[in-house]
């Protein structure tokens, strides 16, 4: 069955720092696919959220885009696009990082980036995949995403990342946008508690949270867990003109 308005049919979704359009891709492909949305993925190794956010609102402004989402990083840029465009017909956010002022989290991406920068991308790599709390598909995505960054500009690239602040609570509040929020609890950069603190804040949103085991077939039941929670929240008309706060009640699938 469709989901979503039919008018939603472009979506533009942006990647993490340290991640690549490819990701993206191979996360909401299959899930959009089946809805008959067309995806829109670009590439930014800057690491910067302030640049990821102007090049996903330009590409959404340009496309004429109903629908805004990113991972990480990108799920920061995400929130802030949408937040200046309630007529969106929604907003897909995976694995958020943290909310406000960079902090403990944000310390593991500039500790990342610091340890690249001193004993290589390799080391890091092999000492990542052997630590506890990474799933394999965390692991199998770093070894191929990082290299093609290359040390000098994925070490760049985290701490830029370290540095970015995440949306405000305040910014969240006033994001009408119905949101599809995803989390994985096992991954240390991605706390689940961010996640639900964002859509406690949100007005229309719903999580979902993936063990280790839903992602052994690969990233595309990201994609389709932000979908799932997203087509749950009643849709909400343009014409409405809903401010912060006037949104739909928040729903949960915990």
């Amino acid at each position: 069955m469709p989901i979503g308005r039919p008018e939603a049919t472009v979506a533009v979704i942006a990647h993490g720092a340290g991640s690549t359009g490819r990701f993206v891709a191979e996360a909401f492909g299959p899930a959009l696919a089946d809805a008959g949305i067309e995806l829109v993925t670009f590439e930014d190794r800057s690491g910067d959220v302030a640049e990821v956010t102007a090049t996903l609102a330009a590409l959404v402004d340009g496309r004429g885009a109903q629908i805004v989402g990113g991972v990480s990083l990108g799920a920061h840029a995400a929130v802030a696009v949408a937040a200046t465009r309630p007529w969106l017909a929604g907003a897909w956010l995976v694995l958020p990082a943290w909310t406000g002022p960079p902090g403990p989290v944000a310390a593991l991406s500039a500790l990342a980036a610091a340890e690249v920068t001193r004993d290589g991308l390799d080391v890091v790599l092999a000492r990542l995949r052997g630590g506890p709390g990474w799933g394999g598909w965390v692991v199998a995505e770093l070894r191929r995403a990082w290299p093609l960054y290359g040390e000098h500009s994925i070490a760049r690239a985290l701490a830029a990342a370290a540095a970015s602040p995440g949306p405000t609570a305040a910014v969240l509040a006033a994001t009408a946008v119905r949101a599809g929020v995803v989390s994985v609890p096992a991954d240390p950069f991605h706390p689940a508690e961010v996640a639900r603190k964002w859509a406690s804040l949100l007005p229309a949103a719903a999580v979902v949270e993936l063990s280790d085991a839903d992602l052994a077939g690969g990233p595309a039941a990201l994609g389709r867990a932000a979908v799932a929670a997203w087509s749950q929240l009643p849709a909400v008309a343009p014409s409405a003109g809903l401010g912060p706060g006037q949104g739909p009640a928040q729903g949960s699938n915990r």
